[in-house]
């Protein structure tokens, strides 16, 4: 999408089907409503049991951490930025994450959905469970849904809200510049520092490059 194919401060319509249409908006609490007891829940259940020592719990859910930094990058650069050529590649594209950019001040839009994010979660658990080992997959799924939680919230404070620190400055200036400037650089939401991993970071010209 073109970075100036957008409209400001109003909502669209995703999909003619009202059903399809009440579920594409997400109040943005939703998401903590459902996940924060989770993830608090598996986490309490883990070490009051035994299930898992606190040493473990605490390397476990940083490695989940950084496992869904790595997850939503991926996801927003080649899942939601992937454009298709065929009429329904190129739905689910507005669908997924086309609608957002063409409408990014809608404000029952700007989570995500739980049509998506339970399926995700289930999907990634049940894989886990396979796996056993709870000691250490019990806080490795407690850290990718807390921080997946994380990055919802912030994602929605970018939008909705004034910032009022310097970091929150820094990075909803890098999320602005996504949006309406380099829709193809700084794919990070909850941080920044994966696109300067990445090499996907928006550096501006020096003068001496201008010239």
């Amino acid at each position: 999408m073109k970075n100036d194919e957008y409209t400001r401060h109003v909502s669209g319509r995703m999909f003619d089907n009202a059903f399809l249409e009440f579920c594409s908006r997400i109040h943005p609490a939703t998401p903590a409503i459902v996940y924060l007891p989770v993830v608090v829940g598996l986490m309490g259940w883990g070490l009051w049991t035994g299930t898992t020592r606190p040493l473990l719990a605490v390397e476990g859910f940083a490695a989940g951490a950084l496992t869904w930094f790595l997850m939503e990058y991926a996801i927003h650069r080649f899942l939601f930025h992937w454009e298709g050529k065929g009429r329904l590649a190129k739905k689910f594209h507005f669908i997924a994450h086309g609608y957002h950019h063409q409408y990014p001040d809608d404000p029952h839009r700007l989570v995500m959905p739980l049509g998506a994010s339970i399926p995700l979660a289930l999907l990634i658990g049940g894989g886990l469970w396979l796996v056993g080992k709870p000691a250490v997959t019990l806080p490795y799924y407690c850290g990718i849904v807390a921080t997946y939680l994380f990055y919802d919230t912030t994602h929605w404070a970018l939008h909705f809200l004034k910032p009022r620190t310097a970091w929150g400055k820094a990075l909803r200036a890098h999320h602005m510049a996504h949006h309406f400037a380099c829709p193809d650089r700084n794919f990070g939401i909850s941080n920044r520092w994966i696109d300067y991993v990445m090499g996907s970071v928006r550096r501006r010209e020096s003068a001496s490059d201008q010239s």
